[in-house]
């Protein structure tokens, strides 16, 4: 006979068990972002705890074979209410422990935009947590919303590719031929947002070689100061372009 205390109830909590190449650096990390180790083991085998919030990571030993520099590792979902608060706790912490926001190699945090309902953090064994805002899109319309065209798509596009495939480098292409096929009939402030991409994209890819181009581009275009704050929105760092805008006068 099944009793009131043998039911299934629906109050179950999911911690993620991630692999963990680099227990010291793991440890070291989450510390710096704020996170309590409630459990750290080290032999006969790694298993490490961590606490921060509401929400809890737990690693455990890595295959023999992991390479973090390929981040396969693994990963979870973390879902929140205010994606942009979490963002800003972390960046923060970062700044303060060292010294600057991480955002090339491992680890490190992406770039979040204004407005966007997700941002990862890849740990230092490559595994990647995604702090996703609940009240993000069921469907998302890969290679650009239908309902635009033009140079308006790509940069839709480009913006999917960054913030939910994390392929910097895809979004990177996609400007860069956008910007080759379709800036001839685009309007200026479209153009303006894919230049303000292809700097900050040319700058996270080590491409900054490139970034005088797109900077010069840029600071042709009869761009207004009513019209900078639309531009500066579409890029995660709008610093970046500082140096590169137009003069009203």
């Amino acid at each position: 006979m099944t009793t009131s205390a043998d039911r299934v109830r629906p109050n179950e909590t999911t911690v993620p068990l991630l692999h963990c190449a680099a227990p010291e650096e793991t440890v070291a990390f989450w510390r710096a972002l704020g996170f309590e180790v409630v459990f750290e083991q080290l032999r006969p085998y790694v298993y490490l705890a961590f606490t921060w919030s509401g929400f809890q990571l737990h690693y455990g030993p890595a295959p023999t074979d992991l390479d973090p520099a390929k981040e396969h590792s693994g990963g979870c979902l973390v879902m929140v209410d205010a994606v942009a608060s979490y963002h800003a706790v972390f960046t923060e912490a970062m700044r303060r422990s060292y010294g600057k926001v991480l955002v090339k190699g491992l680890p490190r945090m992406t770039r979040y935009r204004a407005g966007a309902s997700r941002f990862s953090i890849i740990d230092p064994s490559g595994n990647t947590i995604v702090f996703i805002q609940r009240d993000e899109p069921n469907e998302v319309e890969y290679g650009g919303s239908k309902e635009l065209d033009g140079l308006a798509r790509v940069l839709d596009n480009a913006r999917i590719l960054r913030e939910f495939k994390m392929d910097d480098g895809a979004a990177y292409r996609a400007l860069d031929s956008g910007m080759r096929r379709r800036a001839g009939d685009a309007p200026v402030v479209e153009q303006a947002m894919a230049l303000a991409g292809l700097i900050e994209l040319a700058t996270l890819l080590d491409k900054a070689d490139r970034v005088p181009e797109w900077g010069a581009r840029l600071q042709a275009l009869p761009l207004t100061l009513e019209q900078r704050p639309q531009v500066a929105q579409y890029v995660a760092d709008p610093t970046l372009l500082e140096q590169w805008w137009p003069d009203p006068r």
